[in-house]
């Protein structure tokens, strides 16, 4: 009875797009063209060694009835063309541009995804493998790259049809805004953040004389006869004093670990991970993105930014790896240290900041997780937060059999701001993916699919999207906007 009433339903939705057809292609929403598969409503699964032949694939599901296959079985399974990377980790999905970009751990591979052909459209060139973070801008004309192994921080133009390396050793992360302007680099055990600035033609000539010639600030200048980019560190080395204080006051930064922006996208918000990294105190600190942004003659101001960058430093004392911005409020997730049983242990915590006035409004306990490790955080339907965690079996919860348990993912409410439940322990939870409208989540935890619905957190029927392979990544490939992305 159920394929039936499915198929029933597959047919209605299939007149009804129909419907919506001029006198030439499908459109079923915001000008979109119905894609190959005639799915309305997609999730992308990023698949490790989904066969012997194959160290990765991307499988398309109908996330509106959670079924791999079409309404009468044929074909049995949907997948993106084309696609070769190996050991998919991330997915970075851009549903307005309708295309995303796939970072493959096996081989390095940063996989151009097209959304509406349901294809791959190659591969970007010219980064060094591997890449312990990599995101590219939403136009796709530039791509940043942190490889730790070589220790350079990789500028790829795409326009421009080139790559610059530039020197930092133990670079491990970067972050990018989202108008594609400003990109951030952190290096692991340092109190300093550094950003790129791509060079006028005056600029280029006058540094061309090598590292004597360059601004104190710089760090590299690449080609160095004829430089086209500098990497910048941020509080420059000629305004510390020798007590260490920038312009007379400390240093701000504790662990700088990655940073994210405002809704209007003037401002940073710079992760100070503390102790997780091995530092003394988490926080975050504000910082105008104006100084930085890196194309020829946009930028403005010097830095430090008319405020000092120390008086603009919350602490925050739960923790601070991953935050997610919405509108006026912060939510800010980490480990806090705790002492259990004459040890110390971390536990996953979630702070909620009011940036109108940078004060803590709020706190809860989360899933543990690795401390300093990537989370992954996306809001979804009914003012829920989703964070999902790696390593949750070396935290508090599972030092002390915590009675709500310690599983990898949980689910926030943001309307009362308190954590509605932690879902079981099934694994280190990978990956998320919000189908908004449709009240339901899909998360990779374990290897494996999981759907959650987002009215009451119980688990839905996921038999039919389970896949051969490791699942480590999802994306809703139809959603409306690019908010609709996991933040890692």
């Amino acid at each position: 009875m159920k394929k039936r009433s499915l198929w029933i339903s597959a047919c209605a939705a299939l007149v009804a797009a129909a419907a919506l057809a001029g006198c030439g292609s499908t459109y079923y929403f915001d000008g979109r063209v119905l894609p190959p598969s005639r799915l309305l409503n997609r999730v992308m699964i990023a698949i490790q060694n989904p066969g012997v032949l194959s160290k990765g694939a991307l499988e398309i599901v109908d996330a509106y009835y959670d079924e791999r296959a079409a309404y009468n079985g044929n074909p049995a399974a949907f997948f993106v063309a084309g696609f070769g990377g190996a050991l998919p980790i991330t997915i970075q999905s851009m549903p307005e541009e309708q295309f995303a970009a796939v970072y493959g751990a096996g081989d390095g591979s940063l996989t151009m995804t097209d959304y509406q052909n349901e294809k791959t459209t190659g591969t970007v060139g010219g980064v060094p493998k591997p890449s312990s973070s990599i995101f590219i801008t939403r136009n796709r004309y530039y791509v940043f790259a942190a490889n730790q192994a070589v220790h350079q921080f990789t500028i790829v133009d795409q326009a421009a049809g080139y790559s610059i390396g530039l020197g930092l050793p133990n670079v491990f992360r970067v972050s990018v805004n989202p108008g594609g302007s400003v990109a951030l680099a952190f290096v692991q055990n340092s109190p300093f953040v550094y950003y790129p600035r791509e060079l006028t033609s005056a600029q280029s000539l006058v540094y061309s004389g090598g590292p004597s010639t360059w601004p104190k600030a710089a760090v590299d200048c690449e080609p160095q006869n004829a430089p086209s980019w500098c990497l910048f560190q941020m509080q420059s080395p000629d305004h510390v004093d020798a007590t260490g204080n920038y312009y007379g006051q400390p240093l701000a930064f504790d662990h700088p670990i990655k940073a994210v922006f405002s809704s209007d996208g003037g401002t940073a918000y710079i992760l100070s991970c503390g102790p997780e990294c091995g530092g003394t105190a988490s926080s975050y600190t504000r910082v105008s993105i104006a100084p930085l942004i890196f194309l020829p003659g946009q930028y403005s101001g010097l830095l430090p930014t008319s405020s000092s960058l120390a008086s603009v430093t919350v602490p925050i004392p739960g923790g601070a790896t991953n935050a997610l911005v919405d509108s006026s409020t912060m939510y800010v997730v980490g480990q806090s240290a705790q002492t259990v049983r004459g040890q110390t242990l971390f536990g996953g915590n979630i702070t909620v900041v009011n940036l109108a006035n940078n004060t803590i409004s709020n706190s809860a306990s989360i899933s543990d997780g690795q401390p300093g490790a990537p989370s992954r955080m996306i809001e979804a339907d009914d003012n829920t937060l989703w964070i999902a965690m790696t390593g949750c079996t070396v935290g508090v919860r599972y030092a002390t059999s915590a009675p709500d348990g310690y599983g990898c993912l949980t689910m926030f409410n943001t309307a009362t701001d308190k954590v509605v439940l932690l879902e079981p322990y099934l694994g280190d939870a990978t990956g998320i993916a919000a189908v908004t409208g449709l009240h339901k989540i899909y998360t990779a935890v374990g290897g494996q699919v999981y759907i959650y619905a987002t009215k009451d957190g119980s688990s839905l029927d996921n038999q039919f999207v389970t896949v051969t392979g490791t699942a480590y990544d999802v994306a809703y490939m139809d959603a409306i906007t690019d908010a609709n992305n996991t933040v890692y």
